[in-house]
């Protein structure tokens, strides 16, 4: 019984509706009481119910819920005999809890046009050798697919054969097609506008970048903030508060209509709506535009951020650093490349591509063994060789004896703004290479506009040199710079900061940045960065496009004013309310009630606004 009237609730609405229509029109038109009065009987009765279940339903885990004091007000007032305002009070909260849900549904669009873009179907390799349509479970990893203009990558996976153009829209936020061509990664739920592409599966289902988003999202919407919890816990002892001061009231006047009146009124349904409508509505927009905040907490600390520390590299500059100078103190340069290209080929840092990127393709030898030093480089043994891949630090710390020239090679690289890897075997330096990388694009600007928006410091931590560091900070006007840091002493750096008292976000990409990233108050991973940087972090930034940074912290801003309108407007009528049934003669349960319903809808649409949310130019 309860399922069916559940399932017909929109159904009992628009009946309800119809018969207080109907009841009014002979009441005026044709003068039948009879009928009126009958009609406005049958549309209470049929208006309560769900409201009735619903009440039965949260008192039965002790909880007075909203529908608890609106059914002992439509009760009370269809024993006083006042069928109009029984009836009207049922239709306007059936109504004004139709328009909730649906306005609330439009607040989730974000993620239910992620759902709809994601795959359905793929076209498989098969042992036959042809191609064969089949669900995208029976995808697995390492399967060949083919992908045809305008279809929808199936997968996450890697080009081997063709090229085309890829909107990645639904991954990045950016609408603007990627070229793609063999080697290239292609990712799940993005568009191949034009060309043909097979791919080998590297990421299927959830696994892949498309579903973790969608996973991030709806988790992200589900979570609540302090303020949600609050609200839930303000509610919870708010609601009986009004059933005992209606009760009370009744007591001294007697005045059943006034103390049901006082029922009706005092319902805290915008106070409710008002704060998961802004967060919802705030994390959709976030992840229309390439942002995931993990959960609705996150907007209100984030909002607060008054401090930003950055890495370097693959953060403020493009992560696609280049060889720019090499200087070899060896006559066997090429042996010293094949083992540097050996040991290089096993690490993922951006320095590595780098080198190998630069060393090109020859024959790699084994590498016997490897120990990756933090901060620092890599150790390594080839052939019964000790060899040395890293920085300045690294050399100190084993011994590695540098010529008073070395240094001086070493200090000019690093004034011209490179970053300082240093080769050795059996401790004496075979090669120096200075590598360099690019400062992303309208970085400068975007910090100018962090800046504007109340951020007071901006501050670089890196594992590089100093002098590069400097060189850096002072191009983007930093407040301050740190070079030659560990991850420890990033995450000690951090610690200090927030005992200090300040709203710490911390912006990196790689694994080294982790511990940073778990420790700061938010968290933010560049979307192309390590898998470890984006499930540490509160934030990622989809499309590692700098100038997000900017919309997120604005779109914060933004939720969390609206949140407190929200709560201004939820408060503020509920008060006028109370205050015009004690001191004003035009108050009446039916109007209370549509003001009441008013109020919810106008705290959904504020809220709604945020959708539509761009940063101010």
């Amino acid at each position: 019984m309860q399922k069916m009237i559940f399932k017909n609730k929109n159904r009992i609405t628009l009946i309800s509706g119809i018969l207080i229509i109907i009841a009014f029109i002979s009441h005026f038109g044709f003068k039948n009481e009879l009928l009126f009065e009958l009609l406005l009987i049958i549309a209470s009765i049929l208006g309560v119910l769900p409201i009735a279940i619903q009440a039965y339903q949260s008192l039965r885990v002790k909880v007075v819920s909203i529908d608890v004091l609106v059914t002992i007000a439509v009760i009370g007032a269809f024993l006083i005999q006042e069928y109009e305002e029984s009836a009207i009070v049922t239709f306007l909260f059936l109504f004004g809890a139709y328009l909730e849900h649906r306005t609330l549904n439009k607040t989730r669009s974000a993620i239910k046009e992620l759902i709809s873009l994601a795959p359905e179907t793929a076209l498989k390799l098969m042992d036959t050798g042809g191609f064969e349509e089949v669900e995208i479970e029976d995808v697995d990893v390492n399967d060949i697919l083919l992908v045809k203009t305008g279809s929808k990558v199936p997968v996450d996976g890697k080009v081997i054969t063709g090229e085309g153009y890829v909107n990645q829209a639904s991954i990045t936020g950016e609408s603007f097609p990627v070229h793609k061509l063999i080697g290239s990664m292609v990712f799940a739920g993005t568009i191949l506008e034009n060309g043909t592409l097979q791919i080998q599966a590297d990421r299927v289902g959830e696994d892949t970048t498309f579903g973790k988003i969608i996973e991030l999202v709806e988790e992200a919407q589900d979570s609540k903030s302090d303020a949600e919890r609050f609200i839930d816990r303000f509610s919870k002892y708010y609601t009986p508060v009004v059933l005992l001061l209606a009760f009370i009231v009744w007591l001294i006047s007697r005045n059943i209509e006034l103390a049901i009146t006082i029922l009706v009124l005092g319902c805290p349904g915008a106070l409710v709506i008002g704060v998961p409508v802004s967060h919802v509505a705030g994390i959709g927009n976030g992840a229309s535009h390439g942002i995931l905040f993990k959960g609705s907490e996150v907007i209100q600390d984030f909002s607060k951020v008054d401090t930003i520390v950055f890495d370097k590299t693959g953060t403020l500059t493009i992560g696609n650093p280049e060889v720019s100078e090499v200087i070899a103190y060896t006559d066997n340069q090429e042996d010293v490349l094949t083992y540097l290209l050996s040991i290089e080929k096993e690490s993922d840092h951006p320095l590595s591509k780098a080198i190998i990127q630069f060393v090109g393709e020859r024959k790699v030898v084994d590498v016997n063994k490897t120990d990756v030093v933090k901060g620092g480089g890599i150790r390594a043994q080839i052939d019964g060789l000790d060899i040395f891949v890293g920085n300045h630090s690294l050399m100190k710390r084993e011994n590695v004896q540098l010529s008073q020239s070395m240094l001086e090679d070493i200090d000019r690289l690093e004034k011209k703004g490179n970053t300082i890897v240093l080769v050795s075997i059996n401790r004496e330096l075979q090669l120096l290479l200075g590598i360099k990388d690019q400062i992303r694009p309208n970085v400068k600007e975007d910090l100018i506009k962090l800046r504007k928006m109340g951020v007071k410091k901006l501050i670089l931590l890196s594992g590089d040199n100093q002098t590069t560091v400097e060189i850096v900070a002072k191009e983007l006007n930093l407040t301050d710079a740190y070079g030659n840091m560990l991850p420890e002493d990033k995450a000690h750096f951090i610690e200090q900061l927030k005992k200090k008292g300040e709203i710490v976000a911390f912006v990196g990409d790689g694994v080294n940045d982790s511990p940073s990233i778990a420790l700061a108050h938010i968290g933010i991973a560049m979307g192309s960065g390590t898998d470890v940087a984006i499930e540490t972090s509160n934030v990622v930034l989809m499309n590692s496009n700098f100038s997000r940074l900017v919309h997120a912290i604005g779109l914060t801003k933004a939720t969390t004013s609206n949140m407190i309108q929200n709560i201004v407007i939820a408060i503020g009528v509920v008060l006028f309310l109370l205050f015009n049934v004690f001191f004003s003669e035009w108050m009446n349960m039916s109007i209370g009630m549509l003001v009441h319903e008013g109020s919810i809808l106008v705290v959904i649409m504020n809220g709604m606004r945020l959708l539509n949310y761009k940063l101010r130019r």
